[in-house]
């Protein structure tokens, strides 16, 4: 699993590649929180669009992200969610914390 961060103004967006899984969260976490903690966007943009596996660790990182945004007073949008990721998330509740967008199909 990768992650690649860019940086707007008032916005960071992270866009993951590969597979998410337990160790893969653990390192994307202090990643994400550090360029949180020192830049303080409004908006954290996490794009699943190059996800190809995700167990439930993906599920807590997304968790845990809307709190360390909640806690700076910013949101949290989820986009390009497979068909099924996007399933398990809503039925996880997490479209009540954040913006929760599928992949569009073209």
């Amino acid at each position: 699993m990768s992650a690649k961060l860019e940086y707007k103004s008032g916005e960071i967006r992270v866009f993951f590649d590969g597979e998410l899984d337990h160790h893969a969260a653990s390192l994307l976490r202090v990643s994400i929180d550090n360029a949180v903690s020192q830049r303080r966007p409004k908006t954290l943009v996490l794009d699943f669009g190059g996800v190809s596996f995700m167990d439930s660790s993906g599920i807590g990182l997304v968790m845990g992200r809307f709190k360390l945004m909640q806690s700076i007073g910013g949101s949290i949008r989820v986009e390009n969610l497979s068909p099924g990721a996007y399933k398990v998330m809503k039925l996880a509740g997490l479209d009540r914390l954040g913006e929760l967008r599928q992949k569009e199909v073209i």
